[in-house]
């Protein structure tokens, strides 16, 4: 078939969309419809228990509810809509009631103790990787961006028992410190050791998840800018501080506020931790105590009182590292 051909034939089928797409009528709103699958998920899955769940705040649960919120009449038939739970109104009465709440102080004081601990290390630590396996005389750097990577695919609950198990009694650490002569740590009976272990534990999985970023955004900087540098007589200190900080300014906000949301919302390496007998007082986050009061002992109300006070702090420190940065 030849060129000419082909392009008569191009040119027939053109032509004859283009008639079509003219002979379509034109109903407003098609757009919408065509996105209303997703804003119906959203809505169902996203904005109704945000806001629920701020509703939620100023009742208290009385349980599950058997009347009606509202029906429609289809002909015959009514379509009954029950409510989802019988609740009583009580205002502020659960915003008041955390100032007086000395476990969520505590479980306040060991998330922000653990998001301390882990936030300098694992961002200064991500930083230093990066910057290693930028450098030009680092070999196999494909195969340690591999290894660095690997704990951020394992299971939460998978990798947090294997820690449970290193640092157990008569596990892999107390022989390690025995073959050394050192007093082995009680990690798990220990209050002050078991915080500490839920920080380190969360540094070993993430550090090369934001090391990856941080080494994405360092491929990001012209080398011209070190070149200039270098011929102005910068040292390697001078050029990192100088250079390289500041060019990784937006990558550095990105894994400053991921890894903030990430340490307040920490969930299972406390489930795991409490389980294998670690002290609970030392070791229950606040999400750990939202699970207890809302799904243990049922205080929904309450519940979602301590959820909206998360958000507000999440939310609080993220602004203030936007605005610092």
């Amino acid at each position: 078939m030849s060129s000419e051909v082909i392009v008569e034939l191009s040119d027939r089928l053109r032509f004859q969309r283009q008639r079509f797409k003219e002979a379509m009528p034109k109903i407003p709103g098609t757009a919408y419809v065509f996105l209303s699958p997703f804003f119906v998920l959203f809505g169902a899955f996203l904005a109704f228990p945000i806001f629920y769940t701020v509703y939620l705040s100023f009742f208290t649960y009385q349980g599950v509810a058997t009347d009606p919120l509202f029906w429609v009449q289809i002909g015959d038939s009514y379509l009954i809509i029950p409510k989802i739970a019988n609740l009583e109104f009580v205002g502020l009465a659960n915003y008041q009631r955390l100032l007086g709440d000395s476990v969520f102080h505590q479980s306040l004081f060991n998330t922000s103790y653990v998001f301390a601990i882990e936030l300098p290390l694992m961002v200064g630590l991500a930083i230093g990787l990066a910057v290693v396996l930028n450098a030009g005389f680092t070999r196999f750097k494909g195969v340690f961006r591999s290894l660095m990577l690997l704990p951020v695919s394992a299971n939460t609950v998978a990798y947090s028992v294997v820690f449970v198990v290193i640092v157990a009694e008569g596990g892999l650490l107390d022989a390690i410190f025995h073959v050394f002569g050192l007093t082995p740590l009680d990690w798990l009976g220990n209050g002050f050791w078991s915080r500490n272990l839920m920080a380190f534990m969360v540094v070993w999985r993430w550090t090369g998840y934001n090391m990856i970023i941080i080494l994405a955004g360092l491929q990001t900087i012209s080398e011209s800018l070190y070149e200039a540098a270098e011929i102005d007589g910068a040292s390697r200190l001078q050029k990192f501080r100088y250079i390289t900080l500041p060019q990784l300014k937006p990558v550095l906000l990105f894994v400053l506020v991921t890894t903030t949301i990430g340490s307040f919302k920490k969930f299972s390496e406390p489930t795991i931790l409490i389980g294998a007998g670690a002290p609970v007082k030392e070791t229950r986050t606040i999400v750990y105590y939202i699970y207890e009061v809302a799904f243990q002992n049922l205080q929904l109300g309450y519940g979602s009182a301590l959820t909206v006070v998360l958000v507000g702090i999440v939310m609080t420190l993220s602004l203030i590292q936007l605005k610092w940065s």
